[in-house]
């Protein structure tokens, strides 16, 4: 158990407290004195039972100086612990710490896929035996400062190593470091590092750059909605950029410096997905870390996440994602304790939740929940009067990351582009431009330059007019919803887009089977 003891900084108010577990014998394991205001005391005890909290509160209380006393899931050390640990692991560079000896302390699992070793055997070996032209025993006593691009090489691999001194605290400028940090870049990635800075450059609403009415209305109205600290849902089609708009949202709200995490609900199972966004206990288990892992959920804590593709989570994460919208808390995987984070919760489906619910397939408490705040994005043939100039700033910016001289688009190509249907809206726009210029050898992108799939199949096929009215008649009823399908991805969509109710179309879609998986 955790304890935080919020108190007066006054002498001897830890050795007050401290007695307290001392009267009730319980072994106090860890404690940390201070806060953000020096007024806090953290204490760790493993062996105390739930049943002895109460008998120990009541004493502590009547101790002068302590004002409150709340359980917690973790104490500052170990939460600074479990961040570092998963932001070190989740990089995709290797980075490892070394002490003055030049012994591995800490490595991320990076390290150890270059390494060819496991993460947990990476640590104590002596680098400058593994690494070709890194001397640490001559390097480090001598290293005042940050050192870039030293050339490596490990396993006949070359690699530019950045190396960090670290100096304690209390040490004075000149003297010797205690150690360094080390990241090593591989030569060949540096060109692919440059574009996917360049690519992501920009992430506020400046990013979103197609000028037509219907686009320009949406943004407005997500202007207004971003500082609103309410639960948020962003509807579109694949490719219309829901994830671009969520952190455009973010960075626009009062939580625009704290973390913005994000889970694709649709791309992991059940159970990975929910220890992603819950984290689960100490041995929760088997091969789980013996202390845990912090879920995305803590690791967004005054900041936002994004749960993109909402609808294809799992009934049982929807029922802890309802609980967490309902009073803020969670409990890990394997775990007891009740833990509160104060997250904005950003949500995007392709899918139309409210046929979901209709179908069984979403909880309707859940979907009110999350339809708080709503943002629908048109799709891109719906914005034609802005393609060109979108298309010009994806060519300028291809140009920039490839290298090459600026491109135009012909008259012709630019007709292409705007009568198009875009079926993969700005993702396929902006993929088929950076291909169009780095295949255009001239300064004109023309429309050979365009790779595009047709429009209309050279290889129709006639007519099927064998059997009655009623056979032929539904052959081109399916005929009709199939095409139409992939640009109205629902019932409701192909409603509107036909004239109908949504009754009926969503009644013919299951007759015909379209769009079940």
């Amino acid at each position: 158990m955790r304890l935080e003891i919020v108190c007066q900084n006054r002498v001897g108010i830890m050795r007050d407290i401290l007695e307290v577990f001392v009267e009730f014998r319980i072994n106090v394991v860890r404690a940390e004195a201070g806060d953000d205001k020096g007024s806090a005391i953290y204490l760790y005890m493993p062996s105390m039972l739930n049943m002895q909290l109460q008998s120990v509160r009541t004493r502590l209380e009547k101790i002068a100086g302590v004002q409150k006393i709340r359980r917690i899931s973790l104490i500052p050390s170990e939460r600074r612990h479990y961040e570092l640990d998963i932001l070190l692991q989740s990089l995709d560079l290797p980075v490892l710490s070394v002490d003055i000896d030049g012994r591995v302390v800490a490595a991320n699992a990076a390290s150890g896929r270059i390494l060819s070793l496991r993460v947990d055997e990476v640590s104590g070996i002596s680098l400058s035996k593994r690494v070709k032209n890194l001397d640490l025993d001559t390097l480090l006593p001598k290293l005042e400062s940050r050192l870039n691009g030293v050339r490596v090489e490990i396993k006949g691999h070359a690699y530019l190593a950045d190396i960090n001194p670290i100096y304690m605290e209390e040490q004075l400028s000149g003297r010797e470091p205690a150690g360094a940090v080390i990241t090593l870049h591989p030569v060949e990635s540096l060109g692919a590092q440059i574009y996917s800075l360049q690519k992501h450059e920009e992430f506020g609403f400046e990013a979103l750059q197609i000028e037509a009415p219907k686009m320009q209305a949406m943004i407005r109205e997500a202007k207004r909605m971003a500082p609103l600290d309410a639960p948020l849902l962003i509807q579109g089609e694949t490719g219309t950029g829901k994830e671009m708009l969520a952190r455009a949202c973010h960075m626009s709200s009062p939580r625009g410096r704290s973390p913005f995490m994000v889970l694709n609900c649709a791309s992991l199972p059940d159970n990975l997905a929910e220890t992603e966004l819950f984290g689960y206990g100490p041995n929760a288990f088997e091969g789980a870390r013996k202390e845990g892992k912090l879920g995305l959920l803590d690791l967004a804590s005054g900041g936002s996440i994004f749960l993109d593709e909402v609808g294809e989570m799992s009934p049982h994460l929807q029922v802890k994602l309802l609980r967490f919208l309902q009073d803020g808390s969670f409990r890990r995987i394997g775990s007891e304790d009740e833990i509160q984070v104060d997250v904005r919760v950003i949500c995007s489906s392709q899918k139309d939740l409210a046929e979901l619910c209709d179908q069984n397939l979403f909880r309707e408490d859940l979907f009110h929940r999350l339809n708080v705040l709503t943002l629908l994005i048109p799709p891109l043939r719906s914005c034609k009067e802005g393609i060109v100039t979108l298309a010009r700033h994806f060519i300028d910016r291809a140009c920039t990351q490839i290298g090459t001289a600026l491109r135009e688009l012909s008259p012709d190509a630019e007709t292409v582009l705007s009568q198009y249907h875009w079926p993969g809206n700005v993702r396929q726009l902006e993929n088929v431009l950076y291909q169009a210029v780095s295949i255009c050898e001239d300064t004109i992108i023309q429309i050979d330059h365009i790779k595009l799939p047709s429009l209309h199949s050279s290889d129709a096929q006639p007519l099927d007019l064998s059997g009655h009215w009623g056979d032929i008649t539904a052959r081109v009823e399916q005929q009709i919803l199939a095409s139409l399908y992939p640009d109205y991805p629902s019932s409701r969509l192909l409603a509107k887009r036909l004239g109908v109710s949504h009754t009926t179309i969503a009644n013919k879609l299951r007759h015909y089977r379209i769009g079940l998986s």
